[in-house]
Order: structure tokens, then sequence, then C-alpha cells
């Protein structure tokens, strides 16, 4: 009685109240923000994002990705969980590569930069050209190359980073591909194949690496998937076919 522009405005509030729909309430969106920014904020989401014509990440940093300066506090095993809990969320690939491991790809990279893929399908292979550039590897399809040439676009890139391998003994990878010609289950398959050939402890196996790149009319590509039969890969990852690997 005392105030009725209050009272009418108490009444008006209460009737936009009534109106929101059954579960909305702006209370619990203020708390779910609070924990939000209560959580550590280790990824930086939506940093570096500027994007090629592909749609890929342009100059994709770890920077861009984690907060460096935060998990510098941690140790490798937490680093680990962090990353790998934060990925299985999304729909990409990604690892965490033990430094000695990454070493021997490294090196082996620096002298045989690029390399022929085969990509199991429901029948035979379609075979993708890796190319590395910095810690950076790029996938194609052969198809491409044969028609595109060096303006093949990307379908495929995985991203190395090394920032905490000398401290952790740890480095980080993850990717970014095109949805329109691959599916994760793909990316997987062609990432697992870069362990396969460049990390792999028989000599056989890298010499296929070093003959696509150095004595180029001796290459067989009948021999890839040989390689990759033997290893069970083509086996786990051909479509159809059930896999129990991460």
């Amino acid at each position: 009685r005392s105030s009725p522009d209050v009272f009418e405005s108490r009444m008006e509030k209460r009737s936009e109240v009534k109106k929101q729909p059954v579960g909305h309430s702006k209370q619990g969106e203020f708390i779910r923000c609070m924990e939000e920014k209560a959580r550590p904020i280790f990824f930086a989401e939506g940093l570096g994002s500027k994007t090629t014509k592909g749609g890929f990440t342009k100059h994709k940093t770890l920077d861009s990705i984690l907060n460096v300066e935060m998990v510098k506090e941690k140790s490798a095993e937490e680093i680990t969980q962090i990353w790998n809990q934060y990925f299985s969320a999304k729909d990409t690939v990604y690892a965490v590569i033990p430094a000695d491991k990454f070493d021997v790809i490294w090196k082996r990279a620096q002298n045989c930069p690029s390399f022929l893929y085969a990509l199991p399908r429901k029948e035979g292979y379609e075979f993708f050209v890796g190319q590395w550039s910095g810690t950076e590897l790029h996938f194609t399809s052969l198809i491409n190359v044969q028609t595109q040439g060096e303006t093949a676009p990307s379908q495929l890139v995985l991203y190395h980073y090394p920032d905490l391998q000398k401290e952790k003994g740890i480095v980080l990878m993850t990717a970014e591909m095109d949805s329109k010609f691959l599916v994760v289950r793909d990316a997987q398959c062609l990432a697992s194949q870069v362990q396969l050939f460049y990390a792999t402890e028989r000599p056989g196996t890298y010499g296929l690496v070093e003959t696509f790149n150095h004595r180029s009319s001796e290459f067989k590509y009948m021999s890839v998937i040989a390689e990759l039969e033997q290893s069970g890969l083509g086996r786990e990852l051909r479509p159809g076919q059930a896999s129990d690997k991460s």
C-alpha cells in the first residue's frame, strides 16, 4: 500500500519467473559460472584460433591450448592425466609421447620428412602422404597429391609440442582434421602408423621410410600394407571390425 510502484515491479518479476522454462534457474546458472571460475584453468580455449583457408589453426602453439605456466608445477603423470582427460571429451586424436620415443621420431623425421601411409577401408586401402613441417605432420590423400601437387590441401594435421620434453620427459600431441574426408578412427589409424614406422626398433620397418625418401624407384607400396597387416593395425582398424585400442 505504501509503495504501489515497488509492488507492481515485484509482480512483473514474478510473472517473468513463471514464464521461464522448467528447470531454468538464473541462480543455478550463476552457481555453475562460479564453479567454472573456481576450477584451475589449465586450458586456454579459444586462443590462437586463427585458421587457414582449409580450417586448420595457424601457428597452433602449446600456449594457445594449455596454461603452460600453471602445469609446470605438476608432475609428468599429472600433466598426462590432465591432457588425456581434457581431450577424451573432444572428437579428436591426442597422445602423450615419452621424450625418448619422440627423440627417435624427430631425428628420423629430419632425415625422412615424408612417407606413404595406408588407411584400411571396407575393401582394400586408401593411401595418404604424410609430410613433416617442423613439428607438424600434415596428411593428404595420394590422389590429392597426384592431381594437385604441392598445392594439395591438408586433411589431417598432427601437432607435436616438445615444450615440456626436457623438464617433464613428455611430448604432447593433438590433431585437427577435415571432417568432410576423415573421421577420428581414420586419424587414429594414421597417427598409430607414425609410431609404427618412425618409432620402430625394427630396421626393416623404418627401412621402408628410408627407401621412400631416398630410393623412391625401389619403393613398393605393397610393403606398407604387409607391414601394417603384420603389426595387427590393418586388421584391428579396418571398418566393421572392433578394436580395443584407444
